[in-house]
């Protein structure tokens, strides 16, 4: 049973850069996800944070007074703060302070399920905690460094002396290096026996809660094997900011048998931790080798171009660049849009729960991930029959006929399996000779 939300303020500067309104209604959504209620919230306009306290002055003085009003004791601020900013601000107000990155951090450790996922999440809150490490901490050491979802605690917990306890960090974080490193290999492996199937790979991107575990789940209702009857072949999905941090692949069959993997990713948030970027490269490991990215958009969120932005910013930073991409506005539904829409080859509009926006996004999917397939006719002996099942398994044949030496066959091959099946390739004509 969850325990009833703890009481916070949220603060945040105006800045020459950034549109706070919007940063601090995503605060508000991060801080109900990791069960806080925000009471209320105060800004300050200045150049630059103050180095020493984040807000002037006065206004860390009108924070304090406004905690023994509201009996609140944490603060969540809009910016990854330095250790001494965090500090002097718990002195000053007499309140927890936890920063945007904590925050993000807090819910990330939360969420993660898989065993990569919280090594991830634990490396990045080790990475966070080493330089914010004190004798008076507002976040338990056990809990920082745990792989479970632990909640924030009170100041003054007990923890082992200053020196010690970075020795503890560092020695952690060498220890889940190696572990990520040995699992890397393993999901390596199994990335390239996927490719090794010359399957297309099609990778689901975008900001989180923009829709992009509906609409795999929705399609693999449809298209997936087995996963109409079977939850456990579709993903977590959730009105929630990350709702899941698993990359999740699934293979898809169509009508006419041809095939694709479609993968989940972790969704992308504004102010995403750097540390946790650099952690979840593995797991977005996916979209880097992927033909075809879908780029899913809430476009009923007045924010959903900065949305954008971010995750458009987010691929450039973990290195996936140069691929085919599909812009795909989602939740039109929620909006005076019409859909489904296509505009040109790479822009859709529609709603994942709409099976006719679905039917329009694979056939905008098939044009990109086969758009090098021909139609060939293929002669195969009878005692290569092992070809011919190979053949029909991912393919309906346009046209099949038999002589006495084998099969003729016509298909549509990509270029991969025109090479692989060279050998049988022969003129069309030859059907009627």
């Amino acid at each position: 049973m969850q325990e009833n939300p703890r009481k916070v303020f949220l603060v945040g500067l105006t800045t020459n850069q950034g549109n706070l309104d919007y940063e601090l209604e995503e605060l508000a959504n991060l801080a109900k996800a990791n069960n806080l209620e925000p009471v209320e919230t105060f800004t300050q306009k200045l150049e630059r944070p103050n180095p020493s306290t984040y807000f002037g002055k006065g206004k860390v003085e009108e924070l304090g007074e406004a905690v023994k009003t509201y009996d609140v004791d944490m603060i969540v601020v809009n910016d990854e703060l330095t250790p001494s900013q965090i500090r002097n601000l718990e002195k000053t107000t007499d309140a927890t302070v936890v920063d945007r990155t904590g925050l993000i951090l807090e819910i990330f450790a939360q969420r993660a399920k898989t065993k990569v996922a919280k090594l991830q999440v634990q490396l990045a809150r080790l990475q966070y905690q080493l330089p914010r490490l004190r004798t008076s901490m507002s976040i338990s050491l056990d809990q920082q460094t745990g792989t479970g979802g632990a909640g924030f605690t009170s100041r003054g917990s007990g923890e082992t002396k200053l020196e010690q306890s970075r020795q503890r960090i560092t020695s952690q974080m060498v220890h889940v290096r190696q572990e990520l490193v040995d699992l890397d290999k393993s999901e390596n492996t199994r990335s390239m026996q996927r490719h090794a199937n010359n399957l297309p790979n099609v990778a689901l991107v975008g900001y989180t809660n923009a829709g992009k575990s509906t609409l795999m789940n929705r399609l693999l209702m449809r298209f997936g094997v087995g996963a109409d009857n079977d939850d456990s072949k579709q993903v977590f999905e959730k009105d929630m900011l990350f709702a899941t941090l698993n990359t999740t692949v699934r293979q898809l069959t169509l009508p006419d048998k041809r095939q694709f993997l479609l993968s989940d990713t972790v969704g992308f948030v504004s102010k995403l931790p750097h540390n946790l970027v650099a952690a979840f490269k593995s797991t977005l490991q996916e979209a880097a080798n992927a033909d075809l990215i879908l780029h899913v958009v809430d476009v009923s969120d007045e924010h959903y171009k900065s949305m954008m932005e971010t995750t458009e910013k987010t691929l450039t930073e973990i290195g996936v660049t140069g691929k085919p991409v599909i812009t795909v506005y989602n939740k039109a539904d929620r909006t005076e849009l019409h859909y489904p829409d296509i505009s040109g080859d790479n822009v859709i509009t529609l709603s994942a729960l709409d099976t006719n926006s679905q039917d329009a996004l694979i056939d905008l999917i098939v044009k990109h991930i086969f758009n090098d397939s021909e139609v060939v006719t293929l002669h195969i002996p009878f005692d290569k029959g092992n070809i011919v099942a190979q053949l029909a398994a991912k393919h309906k044949f346009i046209e099949e006929q038999y002589d006495e030496t084998g099969s003729w066959l016509t298909v549509e091959l990509s270029e991969v399996e025109r090479n692989l099946f060279q050998q049988y390739i022969t003129e069309a004509k030859s059907m009627n000779s």
